[in-house]
């Protein structure tokens, strides 16, 4: 018998059998695990199970390839305290989802769950959790090896007046090396680099950058699956509050 207990973050789940829900968690230790949760189907078990949530979980195999099981407690929930706020209940969302999205079965990535969890906490209680979510994004693109380099001009290898990123290399271009490509290369928001107030408009200029690496790098690495969305439902939501 394989056995270990974590705290985590709930990702997603899925009814299984009559009564029965198969969760993914995200641990910092064990990465991104699945497991059935018996009478996770329930009523009693709604409240716990609800995405975003931090729970205690202890996991069961009999064989480590196997699906397992696993027993919760809750420890803190998130989303039932967002559901008057559209636009933090959609980061939530859209956050879990990349989670479940991205991340290979099983495998650790603890600065990223550290990362998340904190993010996590933001939403909804501070007033600059949008832009703490794209910083989110750049890190998850980076620890899955699709990082951008918005440190120097990648045609004149100046650091200064950067104003667009190649959506082809992810590589800071700036005004002066843009030269008659600019129609073609995307704008780069100070929120990206560490400039800017993070205002709205900011970061969605930021959501438009990672959301094109997301796309065209990211997910065509997964097999070419679309990314979910409850990111474009985000990305809408906080584009209304403008």
């Amino acid at each position: 018998m394989i056995e270990w207990r974590e705290s985590g973050v709930l990702l997603a789940t899925r009814r299984h059998g009559e009564s029965a829900a198969i969760i993914e968690m995200f641990t910092e230790h064990h990465g991104r695990t699945a497991g059935v949760v018996r009478g996770g189907g329930g009523r009693k078990m709604a409240p716990i199970l609800q995405l975003g949530a931090q729970l205690d979980v202890v996991w069961k195999a009999r064989l480590d390839e196997h699906i397992g099981s696993f027993v919760v407690e809750p420890e803190r929930a998130r989303a039932a305290h967002l559901m008057s706020d559209r636009v933090a209940l959609s980061g939530l969302s859209a956050l879990c989802a990349l989670l479940s999205f991205a991340l290979p079965e099983r495998e650790a990535h603890p600065a990223l769950y550290r990362s998340s969890r904190a993010v996590l906490d933001m939403i909804g209680e501070n007033p600059v959790w949008p832009l703490a979510y794209l910083r989110w994004e750049l890190s998850l693109l980076e620890e899955l090896g699709f990082g951008l380099d918005l440190s120097v001009c990648a045609a004149t290898g100046a650091t200064e007046g950067l104003a667009y990123v190649s959506p082809k290399s992810g590589r800071a271009v700036s005004e002066a090396g843009a030269g008659t490509w600019k129609d073609r290369l995307l704008p780069l928001a100070p929120s990206l680099v560490g400039g800017g107030v993070g205002d709205v408009e900011d970061v969605l200029q930021g959501l438009r950058v990672t959301g094109h690496f997301l796309s065209a790098w990211l997910a065509p690495s997964l097999g070419d699956r679309s990314l979910p969305d409850a990111r474009a439902r985000f990305v809408d939501a906080l584009g209304r509050t403008t």
